[in-house]
């Protein structure tokens, strides 16, 4: 059987450096230049640049929160899936088979195309609307009035 060697630093016990190079070496951060982000500016700028080129300065812009619209627009399926409950909660009214649903009531901006249209709807007070949308409410025999 082979015996066990004794590991190394037994052996550098008593020199100074104990094989680190350095009398600090191998002890806290100093041998790797600092933890984290230490010397990104200086000694590890390269490293850095390498890995995330846009780390340092400002890129790109943002707009005013004041010049955002925030438009709230819903598909032209969600409301044809809605229009019982729009009925209970008084944001549509019902005449035989056809829908009048007030837009502008319930807080919608714009309208989009997506999404089946399986009855007659008439929608009032309509701010935007895509011509998709517009279609397939006419397609079914409805109409869409614009505010302005």
């Amino acid at each position: 059987m082979q015996k066990r060697r004794p590991k190394k630093i037994n052996k550098m016990r008593g020199r100074r450096s104990a094989g680190y190079g350095f009398s600090a070496g191998h002890r806290a951060s100093g041998q790797r230049g600092g933890k984290g982000m230490a010397g990104s500016k200086k000694h590890h700028y390269i490293k850095v640049m390498q890995e995330n080129p846009k780390y340092f300065g400002k890129w790109g812009f943002k707009r005013p929160q004041k010049l955002i619209e925030g438009l709230v627009a819903i598909n032209i399926g969600d409301i044809d899936e809605a229009l019982e409950r729009l009925v209970e909660r008084g944001g549509a009214t019902k005449k035989g088979r056809k829908y009048t649903v007030d837009v502008s009531a319930i807080g919608i901006d714009k309208i989009l195309g997506s999404g089946k249209v399986t009855q007659k709807i008439d929608l009032v007070g309509v701010k935007a609307i895509s011509a998709r949308a517009r279609e397939k409410i006419l397609e079914k025999g409805g109409s869409v009035d614009f505010e302005e």
